[in-house]
């Protein structure tokens, strides 16, 4: 079977062998069938002429004598059988045995029987056929148990009457050869009917195919199909949804390259200015290796944030994340920053819950240590910075609440894209993006608020949500 379906066989030859193969078999154990009936009907038929034979023989048959010396006397003559021969291919035999076993007329050496006659025959005798061989052929064997009466004696006659194969093996052939075409005809029809029919069904697969071909390279647009059968539907959609992933991959990786040219070349452009500037002496060396470590800084912030941006999407990609407890990345991450917040000499306060969520924990730290950082960062000196992170059974929420300055509408519509910054020296202005494309991968949500009080701003809350995990 796993040859009849290899892995390079075709689906049209897959249904064609698939249908063909058990329409065989059946045609052909429904020949053979009907051969065996058939050669069964021809036995009974020449069986029937076998008994009318023994029938007539016996009706030759007188008795003479009575009582103990009761003879049995036939009359019969071989050249009374010619009728019963249907052709000279097959010969007929026969042979009379009396009352007491003795030799009457017919053939001496024929088989004796040493049968019974079956309880319930096809036939209203005392008659049983079986196979025998006579002088080196085979033959079918009829045994006639035929009472006679005379006027002076009544006794069983038997009556042997053998007939040679010759003719039935004809039949037989005849009959397995004619089967044989019919059904051979029938299989031909049912494969041509197959062939086309199979021809028919696949060709809205072999359109799809031709059309993939000669698509473009890189085109994923979504395949349209009208004509395609329901069964290929699913196949369509599955096949129009990974394209779709695929878009999404290739357009992340086209912007990623887009960004990662543009956002290296002023980092760079500003180290060799700085370089050149240092190799003549502009200024003091110390002054220019500190501003190179600077702006060497700065460059590797933005490669490590752009190079967490794409490790975003290779996350998104790999499907179900494990369950983490939100609660234990966000201490760790507030203890890595502590010297931070005691340099800024901030009023820190951290109020946790246990909160699981299904997330890869790179993600948290990094959703978590970017939104710290930022708190810190725009706090004031001696400002306060707090950290509240609650569960109420359905949704985990992360709130950092800083004393800075807040933010403006124009910045709230434009801080979550990325390089919002714009200036290198302040930031890459990717914390938030990346910040924004975690959640998104998570599902969840987040959101930068101002914190009033009395009409000023107090402060800016940062808060996501995540739903709790299962």
């Amino acid at each position: 079977m796993k040859k009849l379906f290899g892995r390079g066989m075709s689906l049209r030859r897959r249904l064609m062998v698939g249908i063909l193969v058990p329409v065989t078999i059946v045609v052909v154990i429904n020949a053979v069938s009907l051969y065996l009936q058939a050669l069964e009907a021809a036995d009974t038929a020449y069986d029937r002429t076998l008994l009318a034979t023994a029938k007539s023989i016996g009706e030759m048959l007188e008795v003479s004598g009575s009582g103990t010396g009761a003879r049995l006397n036939s009359t019969m003559l071989y050249s009374a059988l010619e009728p019963f021969e249907a052709d000279n291919r097959s010969r007929l035999y026969y042979k009379v045995t009396g009352f007491n076993g003795e030799m009457v007329s017919g053939f001496e050496d024929l088989p004796a029987w040493h049968g019974k006659v079956p309880l319930k025959g096809p036939y209203a005798a005392l008659v049983d056929f079986y196979d025998d061989s006579y002088r080196g052929d085979p033959v079918r064997m009829a045994v006639l148990l035929q009472p006679v009466a005379g006027t002076d004696g009544l006794g069983m006659a038997t009556i042997q009457v053998a007939e040679t194969l010759e003719l039935r093996r004809t039949l037989a052939q005849q009959l397995l050869t004619n089967t044989l075409l019919r059904q051979l005809g029938l299989i031909a029809v049912i494969a041509l009917v197959v062939v086309i029919v199979v021809q028919r069904a696949t060709l809205p697969v072999r359109r799809l195919s031709g059309e993939l071909a000669r698509r473009p390279e890189g085109e994923l647009a979504p395949i349209t199909a009208a004509d395609a059968p329901r069964e290929l539907l699913p196949l369509i959609d599955a096949t129009n949804q990974v394209m779709a992933r695929l878009q999404l991959l290739l357009e992340h990786q086209k912007r990623f390259v887009r960004d990662a040219a543009h956002q290296l070349r002023t980092p760079l452009a500003v180290l060799k200015t700085q370089v050149q500037s240092a190799l003549r002496n502009d200024i003091a060396a110390d002054d220019a290796l500190r501003e190179i470590n600077q702006t060497v800084d700065r460059a590797t912030q933005l490669a490590n944030q752009m190079l967490s941006l794409a490790k975003i999407e290779q996350l998104r990609q790999q499907g179900d994340a494990p369950v983490v407890d939100w609660a234990t990345i966000v201490r760790a991450v507030a203890l890595d920053l502590s010297a931070l917040i005691a340099d800024h000499q901030l009023d820190f306060e951290i109020d946790t819950r246990p909160a699981p969520v299904r997330s890869h924990e790179w993600a948290l730290q990094e959703l978590s240590r970017n939104l710290l950082h930022n708190a810190i960062k725009h706090s004031p000196a001696g400002g306060s910075l707090a950290v509240r992170l609650a569960n109420d059974g359905h949704t985990a929420t992360l709130t950092i609440s800083d004393s800075g300055p807040g933010i403006s509408d124009d910045q709230r519509q434009r801080l979550f894209q990325p390089f919002a910054a714009g200036d290198v020296r302040s930031g890459s202005g990717l914390g938030l993006t990346i910040c924004k494309e975690i959640v998104e991968s998570l599902q969840g949500m987040i959101a930068l608020e101002n914190r009033m009080r009395g009409g000023r701003v107090e402060g800016l809350d940062a808060s996501v949500r995540l739903l709790i995990a299962a």
